[in-house]
């Protein structure tokens, strides 16, 4: 089994979620006693949250490739960045390890690809929404049209992630505006929902949707897709 390098904390209930997901994963498909092989160096999210903020993205990077390259000598034959917006600085940690990084767009794009959907909406931070590092991989590298919530409905959303969900707070009256929005979002075409934010399917759940707004339509859920990309990864034989 190759051996996943986490690099988690963005938030810490988030990277539960991934610890839980993978070590699952490769249990239902080995048995027995079974678990992943896994190094993680979690950070302080409040140091990555204030570097976001300011705007200081070439010291997010230069911090992300110190602990990727800390997790690849440590004996990582992946990387995993546990986190949708921190994947902005993807590109840069690539570039400077030799092992590979496992892309959220990558493998949530080819999730999408698997139900024949060529139009989703995106959630997830206002980084994440505004700017193209995910959305342009989904839709350049994938041809599927990516669209994203208004600008109050962004504001929304991030001070719902920031403010509640990295704080472990579930909060019904923020789902029951977010399904709102999803509605919303649905109306402009959309026909399926990336959850582009790991904290946000500890809120937002099919069920949930179906019950409050009446419709159905598939969640994306990045955290579990990432995972299973990883738990896939380890499961190839050296």
């Amino acid at each position: 089994m190759r051996t996943i390098g986490l690099i988690a904390g963005m938030s810490w209930e988030s990277s539960l979620k991934y610890y839980q997901f993978i070590n699952e994963l490769i249990n239902k498909e080995l048995g027995g006693l079974h678990s992943a092989k896994i190094i993680m160096e979690s950070v302080d999210f409040a140091e990555i949250e204030s570097l976001q903020k300011g705007g200081k993205w070439f010291e997010l990077e230069k911090m992300m490739t110190v602990i990727a390259q800390k997790l690849e000598k440590a004996g990582a034959d992946c990387i995993v960045i546990c986190t949708n917006t921190m994947h902005k600085t993807a590109p840069a940690v690539q570039d400077q390890i030799s092992i590979p990084l496992i892309h959220i767009a990558d493998a949530t794009a080819q999730e999408i690809e698997k139900t024949g959907l060529n139009k989703v909406a995106l959630l997830g931070t206002k980084i994440t929404m505004e700017e193209d590092f995910l959305k342009q991989i989904i839709s350049d590298k994938y041809g599927i049209d990516v669209i994203i919530p208004d600008e109050e409905d962004m504001k929304l959303i991030d001070s719902v992630i920031f403010g509640e969900l990295c704080l472990g707070k579930i909060d019904s009256t923020s789902r029951k505006l977010i399904n709102q929005i999803i509605s919303r979002l649905v109306s402009d075409g959309a026909k399926g929902i990336i959850l582009g934010c790991t904290e946000l399917p500890l809120l937002v759940n099919e069920k949930d949707l179906l019950k409050q707004k009446g419709i159905k339509v598939p969640l994306f859920d990045t955290t579990l897709i990432h995972a299973v990309a990883a738990a896939e990864f380890a499961l190839v034989e050296i």
